[in-house]
This record gives C-alpha cells, structure tokens and sequence, in this order.
C-alpha cells in the first residue's frame, strides 16, 4: 500500500470509531481513536508510545521518533481525535460511515480536523521506517480538543509539560486558497488565534407576584435592554500588520481597501463575499450574546437575569479592555450590571519568520510555485495556544487542491454532509512528508 492508501484507511477507521465530544466529561470516548493509531504504529522501529488519561476513556497518545542530534530543531505535530456532535437526521450521508462517493469522503471530523490527524501519523511512521531523524519527531492524537482542551492539550500542557516538546508545533489548518479579486491565486496560512473573553452579565429587578406588576423594576425589560446595548457594540478595526496583509492581498479596488484598513465603511466587507464574517471577525473585537436566563414560574416577577456573550478578542487586548468595552456599550446602566468573567485566554500569535515558517513558505512553494503565502488568524481555538503560551510557535498547516478556498473550508466545520475532496488528502500527506524531511531531516 502506499502512504496515500495507508493514510486514508486510517482515516476511516478514525472517523468509525464516532469519538463524539458533547462538552461533557465523559463524552469523546478518544481512546477508540487512541487504540486505531496504536495499532497502526504497532511494529515500527525506533518510536516511544506513550498513552495519557486525565479521566477514563479521555485518551490521547504521544509517538516519539527521536532524533540523532539534540540540538537540531524538534517538530511536534498536534492532531485531535475528538469531533463534534451531529444531527444525524440532516445528513444525506451517515455521519460514520466514512462513505466515499465521487472523490469526496463523507463522515463526521473528515474536514475537522480527522483527515489531518491520519495524515500526521502516517507521515510519522514513514519517517520512522525511513531511519532516525536529526530532529526529534513528535506526533501527539489530542484528546478534548472540541471542548477547549481542559482534558487534553490544556491539561497536558500543565500536568505533563515534558511529554513531548512544545518549541515547534503544527495543527490545524492551512493551504486553502484566497478568491483574489483579480483572479490570481494565494494561499493561506494560520499564525494565530484570537483569545476568549467569555463573560455572563447579571442584573437585578424586583420579586413580586405576576398579577401585580405595577411599580416593579422588571429584571427581564432590563435585561432585554442590555442586550440590545452590548449588540450595538462596535469596535475599532485593527491595525495588525496580519490583517492589512489579508486585506491587500485580495487586491480590492482603493477605494475598497482604504475603507477595510481604516474601518470607514462596514458594508466594505460584503466584498468578500463567503468569506465576510470571517474578515469581520479577523478585525474585530467580536461580541455575540448566545444565553439569556430569566425567571422559572410564569407567575413569579424574577428578581434576577442574566446574559452569556461569546467574546474573542483580538492580540494585545487584555481581559481589562474587554470589560472597557462593555461598560462603555452599556453606558448609563453599566452601574446596574455585574460582569462575571468565565472561560478567559488571551490572544496568541507565533511570528511570521524562523525556522519552521520558512520550512512552510518552502513547502508552498514546492507545490504551488510563486503563489503568494497570506498569513492569518482563526477566530475560533485550536491546541497551538497552550504551545505558544509554553514559548513555542505553532502554525495551522494542510494543502488543498486549487478549488478550495478558505471559504469552502470554513463551511465545512461543524457542517451537516461534512467531506472532504480526496485530493485534499493527497496533497496534505506529500506536503507533510515534504515538510518533516525538510525540517527534521527525515
């Protein structure tokens, strides 16, 4: 078999074994997937297998070819088993079925970010079976991504920090296409993430009986108003070189571009098109109120309300800013609110230089020659924060066939049908492969 069909088996298998993570403790189930890619490193030569379990069935597995020179840079690569729930009934495809039909795999995580993960391993033992590399080659399949890491790569990061090194990580994702204006080619790689500012706003009101409404300060009127306050909420656009960069390279008229740099017009982003919230949330402090709780009995006036917001800030905003930002938005009524914080992370961002960003810029170029290389941010999370956090730098690296933009990524993740285009797999396991013989001279 070749490395191509070895990997795809092994993505199926993956995408069989159903580890659903609903956000709850014992959901994922990852040591079905923690068991496939033992087996299938079962055999190799020179590798250390090393299995993790902050709580029963949470696992996550860490393979280990270590390298001839201790001074030569390590590659650790980050690929989590776990994927989302589904809702099976709008899937025209069984969600674990992991059908192929017309070049396109079907199933739950093929897109995010299963078909990586298999990718990495494979790419793994290849080297593995190939000799001992110069640098230390680390494949880690991460529990608990999907829930934010807290039982695999938050937890490893903090309990079992020298399991592997943190110093070079890749994960997801990266090599989808831009739709440059003009119509040229670019392609994208992900830097950075913005942070977490989860907050719940709490107000209060007068108890009382339905039936006697009159006088009462209402805890669910108020509670409405600061929801359309913090909705009204605008913030500066940013001014990060990242974000210029992405702008520039769509090639946009002048006038279009000035007005995306400095923020002067909104209604400039529509033309991005598919892609326009994510250019909105790239540039933005984004603030999405997602829970509203108020009162249990119909006839009891509640005394208490309150709101959850999903806030993502962006580099260099702290905590402290964010909660600026809403007090200024709730204006007169910031004195009756109270902010609790909840989950919050700041920002993390690796540079767009160093060894292991001229490897990627290397390997682009290898596969896709004179395209230019667009680096970018995620609005959502991934486990290279808490390498980053560690002093590390982590890069979100896959390769996608020209008609993939990052907009046809983007409306895979989480999706109903979620696929992934086999040539995707193709491409991302050569590029791999490239990539670690490149940077640790496998």
């Amino acid at each position: 078999m070749t490395l191509y069909d070895d990997t795809l088996a092994l993505l199926r298998e993956m995408i069989r074994n159903a580890c659903v993570n609903d956000l709850t403790p014992d959901s994922g189930q990852e040591i079905h997937n923690a068991d496939t890619l033992e087996r299938f490193f079962a055999g190799t030569p020179g590798i250390q297998v090393s299995r993790y379990e902050p709580r029963p069935g949470r696992t996550s597995i860490v393979v280990t070819v270590p390298g001839t020179d201790p001074e030569a840079e390590p590659l650790t690569l980050l690929g989590h088993t776990d994927v989302v729930p589904v809702h099976e009934e709008r899937w025209e495809h069984p969600p674990f079925d992991a059908e192929i039909v017309d070049g396109r795999l079907y199933g739950r995580g093929a897109m995010d970010m299963l078909f990586i993960t298999a990718s990495m391993a494979a790419v793994t033992r290849d080297a593995a079976r190939n000799g001992q590399p110069k640098g230390t080659l680390t494949f880690v399949g991460i529990a608990d991504e999907e829930a934010r890491g807290g039982l695999g790569g938050k937890w490893l990061s903090e309990e079992h920090r020298d399991a592997f090194s943190w110093r070079n990580c890749l994960s997801e994702t990266g090599g989808s296409h831009l739709e440059v204006a003009d119509g040229t080619d670019a392609l994208v790689v992900v830097v950075g993430e913005k942070g977490a500012a989860q907050r719940r706003l709490h107000v209060g009101g007068d108890a009382g009986h339905g039936s006697n409404p009159f006088g009462k300060d209402f805890s669910v009127v108020k509670i409405g108003e600061v929801a359309r306050r913090i909705a009204a909420i605008r913030t500066p656009v940013s001014s990060d070189e990242i974000w210029q960069g992405f702008v520039r390279a769509f090639r946009f008229d002048n006038d279009t571009e000035q007005a995306l740099l400095h923020g002067t017009d909104p209604d400039a982003y529509e033309k991005f098109g598919r892609l326009a919230a994510y250019a909105d949330a790239m540039s933005h402090l984004t603030i999405s109120p997602t829970v509203l709780h108020a009162g249990g009995a119909i006839n009891v006036l509640p005394s208490h309300a309150y709101m959850e917001l999903d806030i993502r800030p962006l580099p260099g905003m702290t905590q402290d800013d964010v909660d600026r930002v809403l007090r200024e938005g709730l204006g007169d009524l910031a004195d009756e609110v109270r902010i609790e914080r909840l989950i919050s992370e700041e920002a993390t961002v690796s540079p767009t230089s160093g060894p292991l960003y001229d490897a990627l810029l290397a390997t682009f170029e290898e596969f896709f020659p004179g395209v230019p290389v667009v680096p970018t941010i995620s609005a959502g999370g991934s486990d290279l924060r808490f390498g980053r956090r560690l002093g590390g730098v982590g890069y979100g690296f896959a390769l996608h066939g020209r008609e993939r933009t990052l907009a046809d990524v983007f409306s895979q993740l989480h999706s109903h049908d979620e696929h992934l285009d086999l040539e995707d797999l193709d491409l991302t396991v050569r590029a791999y492969r490239s990539l670690v013989r490149r940077f640790v001279g496998a």
